[in-house]
């Protein structure tokens, strides 16, 4: 029995934060404020979270991206509804670029009291980590690694500077619950199948016994 299961949940609004740094990056024009990192790494396990000692993780191929979403993404301060956006790719004030490393990110944020004040904290490292909000197409679950490899994006709401790196507790419980269900689905049939074989061997022991000679 493969180790392999398509996982079940999908395309529930999702949110990781990698652990990278944000850096300011060296303009000519001084009055630009332009940040810029890495918002997706690609095979490079994060813990999703731990349960009975174990770790659960979560792995992004570099695939992942090839059909997603990129049309309209906004760059913000912690995936925040309440705070103006800082840059966004249909001003072209934000950039994508897929790499074999991950998803490389450049914004040129906005010279407002919100932009600069963003800029001065990641400047004082205040601020040095990214994020970002998607949901996902298509992935599987390895019960033996206990992780979730995620094979397509559908889509990427936006990518986020962030002060505590935080994923979405919603989205995670529910991921926690599919990998448990599922660990307990295969343990039970594995347990069928070790009933199957020791019924299989007292037959057998059995006939040799002759029981069921005539």
């Amino acid at each position: 029995m493969g180790t392999k299961r398509k996982e079940i949940i999908k395309r529930e609004k999702q949110i990781r934060s990698m652990p990278v740094s944000i850096s300011k990056r060296n303009e000519d024009e001084k009055e630009k404020m332009v940040v810029e990192g890495y918002a997706v790494r690609f095979n490079e396990p994060t813990v999703l979270f731990k349960f009975d000692g174990l770790e659960y993780k979560e792995i992004i191929k570099p695939e992942a991206l090839n059909h997603a979403d990129l049309s309209d993404v906004p760059f913000k301060y912690n995936h925040s509804d309440n705070v103006m956006i800082m840059a966004r790719t249909r001003s072209k004030t934000l950039t994508l670029n897929i790499d074999s490393e991950g998803l490389f990110i450049r914004a040129e944020l906005a010279n407002t009291t919100a932009g600069r004040d963003l800029y001065e904290l990641i400047k004082r490292g205040d601020v040095d980590r990214m994020s970002f909000a998607f949901t996902i197409e298509d992935e599987d679950y390895d019960i033996e690694t206990h992780t979730y490899t995620i094979r397509s994006i559908d889509k990427l709401f936006d990518v986020a500077a962030v002060d505590f790196p935080a994923y979405d507790n919603t989205s995670i419980s529910a991921r926690k619950s599919s990998a448990l269900e599922l660990e307990r689905s295969r343990e039970i049939d594995l347990e069928k199948s070790a009933d199957e074989k020791r019924k299989k061997e007292l037959l057998l022991k059995l006939r040799l016994g002759g029981v069921f000679n005539e």
